[in-house]
């Protein structure tokens, strides 16, 4: 292929001696995933097989490569061999064209081709697998999160709010902790800023440092707005588990989690922040479990450059912290996207395995963006500019950690054929898959129980009806008239709820680095 250097002297088995060098590298001992044979010199050697140990996938990698190249069928055949290994895997299905991992796959002639090249012994094969639909939009069990779960780092993130704004939005949410005003969906956050920037709530708002009522003001109106478009689903209770994608099949198989996302595609923004929400949910609800001879779940987040657009700084320190301590919990994550380049440095530091397919550069932008790329792999006998630019579809430059943790020779690789369904299931076998789940009945129907907008709406109904708070009638010096909220936390509905629930005002509530809280698994 073009960009390789000519074979020269045979090595072991019969194979060139560069590319002999280069699959001894590749030879490992234990458990693997064979991802398909090495390119060299513009031919197939379907005896120097490329392959990835399975106990390195927890030290995470990137799939990357132009539109068209292959790239989700490079998911599918990573998530088989995962599964098929006793591996779960959670898989974001951006075009809907996973869902067919859960039926056998076709024969075909352009199969039985690439098997025949690369040395596969392919038959067809299904997967267990659950679908998931965010906020229950589309086909899938509905996945939700709190608001207060969802922490104020994520939720500026999707709403697109400044470093000053994503500040004050961490106040608010400190000022709700504090008050006891539980944030479920979007309008219990509504009330309490609304209630913040009334007439009313000034009080309150001036004792919260560094918020002012400007801002309060533009973070109201960005959630309007973000409500307005149809947001509000995604938010609310009951809240999904993360730890449900850490589950087998009774066969043994690890379970295939696969959220369709086509039914999102226009709220990119939306998704690619609630895949950042379930790794954080993992990361602070797993324990530590070192270095494993299999993760508990690999993780493909695709589309990985939309939730690093525009990021704050604050918001890529917490991925790159979250991304480097979520390996010692055995969970490995693939970032998905276009170009190596996507990825910030500190994140991209951490990606110890790589599967790049071929990149385009049509414009002095794309040929900037493909020396950058070939600056961030190892020395190789390959030209890999060249190379780059002329890999076919279902081909790949392939470079890995060893059993040893120590990365292995670029390998150019004509991957495998997936052995299940390459591309959409019918509507009506989805359907009945997701109906027929365990978990449905767990999580279909939304609730709506009370919390801040239902207490702050009662609060302001008590206060004009009359009712006296516990701090009237006291005999002592004049004081300024009470706030609506302070109200609210002497009355005897409000120390009943107290109550009830335990120690409830002023409690500090643990947060993870994105700001989400540790919630208690049920």
């Amino acid at each position: 292929m073009p960009g390789e250097p000519s074979g020269g002297t045979s090595g072991a088995g019969g194979l060139p001696e560069p590319a002999a060098g280069i699959a001894a590298r590749y030879a490992f001992g234990g458990p693997v995933l064979d991802l398909g044979a090495l390119l060299w010199d513009g031919a197939c050697l379907p005896g120097a097989a490329v392959r990835v140990p399975l106990s390195v996938l927890n030290r995470h990698g990137l799939v990357a490569g132009a539109t068209g190249t292959g790239k989700t069928k490079t998911l599918q055949l990573m998530a088989e061999q995962l599964s098929a290994n006793g591996v779960p895997v959670f898989l974001a299905d951006v075009k809907g064209d996973l869902s067919g991992i859960s039926v056998p796959g076709a024969e075909g002639e352009k199969v039985r081709a690439r098997a025949s090249e690369v040395g596969q012994n392919w038959s067809p094969a299904a997967f267990p697998a659950e679908f998931y639909a965010l906020g229950g939009i589309g086909t899938g069990i509905p996945v939700r999160a709190t608001v207060t779960d969802f922490g104020p780092l994520l939720l500026a993130k999707v709403l697109g709010l400044n470093r000053t704004q994503e500040q004050s939005l961490g106040l608010v949410f400190a000022y709700a902790d504090a008050k006891g005003l539980e944030l479920v969906d979007l309008k219990d956050l509504r009330a309490v800023v609304g209630f913040l920037t009334s007439d009313a709530g000034r009080p309150e708002l001036k004792e919260i440092g560094g918020l002012s009522g400007q801002t309060a003001g533009v973070i109201l109106r960005s959630l309007t707005a973000f409500e307005q478009q149809g947001a509000g689903p995604f938010f609310g209770e009951p809240e999904f588990d993360a730890e449900q994608l850490l589950r087998t099949a009774p066969d043994g198989r690890g379970l295939v989690s696969v959220l369709e996302l086509p039914a999102v595609q226009d709220r990119p923004q939306l998704f690619s922040t609630f895949l950042m929400w379930l790794l954080a949910d993992l990361f602070h609800g797993l324990p530590e479990v070192g270095d494993v001879e299999k993760p508990r779940l690999v993780f493909f987040f695709d589309e990985a450059h939309l939730l690093f657009d525009g990021a704050s700084k604050a918001f890529l320190d917490s991925v790159a912290q979250t991304v480097r301590l979520i390996r010692s919990k055995g969970v490995g994550v693939f970032f998905v996207t276009q170009s190596p380049t996507d990825v910030p440095s500190d994140v991209l530091g951490q990606l110890g395995n790589r599967v790049q397919h071929a990149l385009r550069a049509f414009t002095p932008d794309d040929a900037k963006a493909l020396r950058a790329t070939v600056r961030t792999f190892p020395t190789s006998p390959y030209d890999l500019e060249e190379v780059l630019t002329g890999l076919g579809t279902g081909e790949a430059v392939v470079t890995v950690l060893g059993e040893q943790g120590a990365p292995t020779p670029v390998a150019a690789t004509r991957l495998r054929a997936p052995q299940s369904l390459m591309g959409p299931v019918e509507a009506a076998a989805l359907e009945s898959a997701v109906r027929g789940s365990e978990l449905y009945g767990r999580y279909a129907q939304a609730v709506d129980r009370e919390s801040a907008y239902e207490k702050l709406a009662g609060a302001e109904t008590e206060a004009e009806a009359g009712v006296p708070s516990e701090r009237k009638g006291r005999e002592r010096e004049p004081e300024p008239e009470p706030s609506l909220v302070e109200q609210v936390m002497g009355s005897g509905m409000f120390k009943s709820l107290a109550r009830s629930v335990g120690t409830q005002l002023g409690r500090e509530i643990t947060r993870s680095v994105f700001g989400t809280t540790r919630r208690r698994r049920r």
